[in-house]
């Protein structure tokens, strides 16, 4: 059963078409990946089911009384709670209902309304219609469902009152879906639940999708996470949606059938176009040397032919390969022995995170630095960069190293929002505005990007 349509929208983001016409339909049960080029649109989508952006054009229709929840790709916990405390906030309709509970019982003891027995049976009949509203939004199982959710994405007692600050980014994104599934709506909407989550982890979101009750769309770029848990696949790019039934693999195959066919396809159409313009251009030729009407006609017919080949759209494009990533690792060498690490502890509020950690990195090793969730691993960046100081041991950076780091959540380019990426790369890299607009197209920007502010890009953008 469809429960939300997308008819006919379009959406324009400074000034460029993100999606242009656009018409797609979310069942009840829907278990969708949506996938695609950075900065097609995907998060847009979402946000537009939701009712955070408004179509240019085009119609959402949403049937009526369903809830639709939203996993942002960046998650934001309140600082200074625990992670108990956090998962155990109210979902807003949920809160606004005990505010109406609690209005209602002070209400319902004030003397004058107490001894009016009208105005008392009313009153009374509004508490018991907000009590059965406040069942069927799992009110009096709040708890209980809470603890029940904690456990299922992996959490444990003992995690209880640590503080979100202190949460590894996976942990962030889980504690996030919690007080997002608490609420129980119909659709869930999950952008990028992956990021930052261990195996672990990504078996634990694997199980809550299967198990849950209501349609869940995803946007992933985890082939091996799509391939669990979606039964269809939609594809977004150059604005248009492309439906692919079955996982990732499925998409995967299905996907390059139908480029092999288009090719093909273009191919043989090509070939005709040729040969119809050089019958034009035969017919042409013959007219110019013997002033034939009949030559003329037949040329005339043919260009018409063409014509309205492209006005009804039925020129087949050129498979085109997606364009890869031109970035090349090109440091200072600095020191052959770039960093040491000896005997290397650290903790907080005297809580042992590791110890004894030893090893030696060396000039042009490509190191993977794997764990659990909660581990240590962003701690242990944090500590080669100086920003904590080590419980005890020895950190030692050769001389002549420079280290650049890149962080979970983006934090480095916190002060740049409102700068431009070509602002950006001109600051830090030598040469001019040309070279700086040349290494940006490397790295997947289109040239109208480099000169809008960076906070308008997408997560992967």
């Amino acid at each position: 059963m469809h429960i939300i349509h997308l008819h006919h929208v379009t959406v324009n983001y400074t000034g460029r078409d993100i999606f242009k016409d656009l018409t797609l339909v979310i069942g009840s049960r829907d278990r969708t990946g949506l996938v695609g080029p950075n900065g097609a649109g995907k998060s847009s989508i979402l946000r537009l089911i939701t009712g955070a952006i408004k179509p240019d054009s085009g119609q959402i229709i949403i049937q009526n009384g369903i809830h639709i929840g939203y996993l942002q790709q960046d998650v934001e916990l309140t600082a200074g709670n625990t992670l108990y405390q956090e998962a155990m906030l109210l979902p807003p309709q949920l809160a606004a209902l005990e505010q109406e509970l609690q209005a209602i019982e002070q209400h319902i003891a004030n003397p004058d309304v107490y001894s009016d027995s009208v105005t008392l049976s009313t009153a009374l009949e509004k508490q018991d219609a907000l009590l059965k509203q406040y069942d069927r939004l799992n009110g009096t199982r709040h708890t209980a469902q809470v603890k029940k959710l904690l456990a299922q994405l992996g959490f444990c007692e003992d995690d209880y009152e640590l503080p979100v600050e202190a949460l590894s980014g996976g942990q962030k994104k889980l504690l996030a879906l919690v007080r997002l599934a608490v609420a129980a709506p119909d659709v869930l909407l999950l952008d990028e639940p992956d990021n930052h989550l261990d195996m672990i982890g990504k078996q634990h979101l694997e199980r809550f999708i299967h198990a849950y009750p209501g349609a869940v769309w995803i946007v992933s770029h985890d082939r091996y996470l799509l391939d669990e848990v979606a039964t269809q696949i939609l594809e977004l790019e150059n604005g248009k949606i492309t439906t692919y039934h079955g996982n990732y693999t499925a998409y995967t195959t299905q996907r390059e059938l139908g480029r092999l066919r288009q090719q093909q396809q273009y191919v043989a159409q090509q070939k005709e176009i040729a040969r119809i313009e050089a019958a034009i251009a035969r017919f042409e030729l013959w007219a110019s040397m013997v002033v034939d009407e009949r030559h003329i006609k037949q040329a005339r017919s043919r260009r018409k032919m063409l014509d309205r080949m492209e006005e009804r759209g039925d020129i087949i494009e050129k498979v085109t390969d997606a364009k890869k990533l031109g970035f090349e690792l090109s440091g200072w060498r600095g020191s052959s022995k770039v960093l040491d690490m000896h005997n290397v502890a650290m903790a907080f509020d005297d809580e042992l995170l590791f110890c004894d950690v030893n090893f030696t990195i060396r000039h042009g090793e490509r190191i993977g630095l794997v764990g659990a969730n909660g581990a240590g691993k962003s701690v242990l960046f944090k500590l080669i960069l100086e920003e904590y100081t080590p419980y005890e041991g020895l950190i030692k950076v050769g001389p002549s190293v420079k280290i650049g780091y890149y962080s979970q959540e983006h934090q480095t380019l916190t002060a740049w929002l409102d700068k431009t990426p070509l602002d950006l790369v001109i600051k830090h890299k030598d040469g001019g505005e040309g070279q700086a607009v040349s290494f940006l197209m490397k790295m997947l920007f289109k040239y109208d990007q480099v000169r809008q502010p960076i906070r308008t890009l997408s997560g992967g953008e």
